[in-house]
């Protein structure tokens, strides 16, 4: 396994700093008002004891943050249960200065022009004419398949790749957001709130840019605005406020914002698809989530939002539940709920130009009753947002019933052509199973087949991939230990018989629960010849298209390194996003910091030696 250039401290000394950090967060002058505010508010859902399960980040996680990432989180927030705080605005500053260690407003480092890596000042020219990765799943089927050509990368030459660069994302507990690249420069958003442009070739910073909130989608870059001189080409994206921005890729500046959910759970965490003009801007949430017995909830439906690619404006919205939630039954506090809720939208949209439909795959209900349109995948018409059909795949997912085996469809849909001239759409699921539907008939199942046990972790999470002739879909099931977790599978696309399926090697560890076990989570990318899938104990390796063996691994966990940009920056679990493969070379980040994996800030960039 290749390692990284390390710093002169080692991985003890890097844990014994960050063990240090956390302490120092618990202590400062804050005073033990701030303690008392965390204890009182926070704790019980970050503070968990062993066994017991949240979908919040851990207080060592919190402790990494910056500041001003726990202040925002705090004020207008995403999640419901920090809408619901009954603080003033003091007390929030004091809870984020109390947990980062170090007052609101400190923290310049963020900014592009406080790091020593400068780019010198070149104009962007035409971003299209070189090979790229733009958005989500590489083009509007979400195959996260890239040719050859665009690749510029064989598998005969995967086991050559070697490090090239990093940059770390200062004050960022979490390295979430799928790095995109065009016209040689890398676009990535950040937990600390920032969005950055770099050079592919060296890491060199162009500029960045301040959102309201954390961006965790990935970006996707519109053609050249008509009338513009020079010509600026925007760059369309989400945070977890909910807010929708373009930016000019030139410079970084705002074109226009808006917001896209005024649910105060809302967030934005699939890349935006950009068709004909219009961007359709998917919309999940984190209400059912981190709440406790005194919270309301809930009043969250997901949603896909058409907008104006050049103005904003809103064309359309369409919501994954039809009916409006209305109060239900009281709970064991006495606090109202209501219902129905939930069908967040977590993947990246699917556009069929020829049908004109726009393809979504849905979350679970979190609340009584349960539509028919949670996990499902539901085709829109494109023009209008109104609804063609739906497919329900998993029956009786209610978040909030204690048994629901919560089998999102978290994976963005595939749309593929068949050997018949017929297209199928490949769904992969938590619940393990992956389908094809046929888009002509409703959504009617054409073929299943179970690649894993299926489970809260478990299944398909974030993406699969497919060729013309097959699919390859990763499993998570880190439930089940570091000796039967994790795996790949090759499926044929039009009978779902399997090929092959590995399981990634059982790690040298002393535990043998989630923290340990190689669960294969993160979004899958494919080239010609190889399959790139990252596991939530922080291995990237790449698989021979032809029986699965590992051509080449990386490990990145807890390693710290040097970085392009001059700040601290370790390795941590692959997770969520995917890697993109571009010119040549490999970008991932490393570090998804939610669900119990291992923090991390770190964007790290591959590339084969010439000769």
């Amino acid at each position: 396994m290749q390692d990284f250039r390390r710093l002169s401290i080692g991985f003890l000394a890097v844990a014994a700093i960050l063990s240090a950090h956390v302490a120092n967060a618990q202590s400062i002058s804050a005073g033990p008002a701030s303690g008392t505010l965390y204890a009182t508010h926070c704790a019980g859902c970050h503070d968990l004891r062993t066994g017991e399960v949240s979908h919040a980040p851990d207080r060592k996680s919190l402790s990494l943050m910056s500041a001003e990432s726990i202040y925002k989180a705090l004020t207008g927030s995403a999640i419901t249960a920090h809408a619901a705080l009954k603080l003033s605005d003091v007390e929030k500053r004091d809870i984020a200065e109390f947990l980062n260690g170090r007052p609101v407003g400190s923290a310049k480092s963020n900014d592009a022009s406080a790091m020593k890596n400068r780019c010198a000042d070149e104009p962007i020219g035409d971003p299209f004419l070189g090979p790229m990765w733009n958005g989500w799943g590489q083009d509007l089927t979400n195959a996260r398949f890239q040719p050859a050509a665009a690749a510029g990368l064989s598998a005969a030459q995967i086991p050559h790749l070697s490090f090239k660069w990093a940059f770390a994302f200062p004050n960022a507990n979490s390295a979430w957001s799928q790095p995109v690249v065009v016209g040689g420069r890398v676009y990535v958003g950040s937990t600390n709130g920032s969005v950055y442009a770099l050079s592919a070739a060296s890491g060199c910073v162009y500029w960045s840019f301040e959102a309201k909130a954390a961006v965790r989608s990935a970006i996707t870059m519109g053609p050249a605005i008509s009338g513009t001189s020079p010509a600026q080409f925007p760059l369309y994206f989400g945070d977890v406020k909910a807010n929708v921005y373009a930016l000019d890729a030139g410079t970084g500046k705002l074109l226009w914002m808006k917001s896209a959910d005024s649910n105060p759970s809302a967030r934005v965490t699939a890349a935006p698809k950009l068709f004909e003009g219009r961007l359709y801007v998917p919309v999940s949430s984190w209400e059912a989530m981190a709440r406790g017995p005194h919270t309301e909830c809930c009043k969250f439906r997901g949603s896909i939002v058409a907008f104006d690619a050049v103005r904003g404006e809103q064309i359309w919205k369409t919501y994954t539940i039809a009916d409006e939630p209305k109060p239900t039954r009281k709970n064991s506090a006495g606090v109202q709920q209501w219902g129905p809720s939930g069908g967040a939208v977590w993947g990246s949209p699917t556009i069929d130009s020829v049908r004109r439909l726009i393809y979504l795959g849905t979350g679970d209900s979190y609340t009584e009753p349960q539509a028919k349109t949670v996990d499902a995948v539901l085709a829109l018409d494109l023009d209008k947002g109104t609804l063609r059909w739906s497919r329900q795949l998993t029956d009786r997912d209610v978040a909030d019933s204690g048994n629901a085996p919560d089998f999102d469809l978290g994976a963005s849909v595939i749309l593929r052509s068949l050997p018949n001239s017929k297209n199928a759409l490949i769904v992969s699921s938590k619940s393990g199973v992956t389908y094809a539907l046929d888009p002509d008939r409703d959504g009617e199942i054409l073929w299943q087949h179970r690649v894993g046990a299926g489970n809260r972790r478990g299944g398909t999470m974030w993406g699969a991939a497919a060729d013309e002739n097959v699919v390859y879909v990763p499993n998570v099931d880190t439930q089940l230990g570091a000796g039967k977790s994790g795996g790949l599978t090759a499926l044929r696309l039009d009978t779902g018989a399997e090929l092959w399926s590995v399981r990634p090697p059982v790690p040298d560890c002393k535990t043998n629960d989630e923290s340990c076990a190689p669960g294969q989570s993160a979004a899958i990318t494919l080239i010609p010849g190889a399959v790139f899938s990252g596991s939530t104990n922080g291995v990237m390796r790449a698989y021979s298209t032809e029986n699965g063996s590992v051509l080449w691994q990386f490990s990145a966990m807890g390693e710290p390194i040097d970085t392009v940009n001059g700040v601290s920056g370790v390795g941590g679990s692959l997770n969520g996003a995917g890697p993109t493969v571009v010119g040549g070379m490999v970008f991932m980040n490393s570090g998804y910091a939610y669900g119990g994996d291992t923090p991390g800030n770190l964007l790290i960039a591959f590339g084969v030696d010439q000769k």
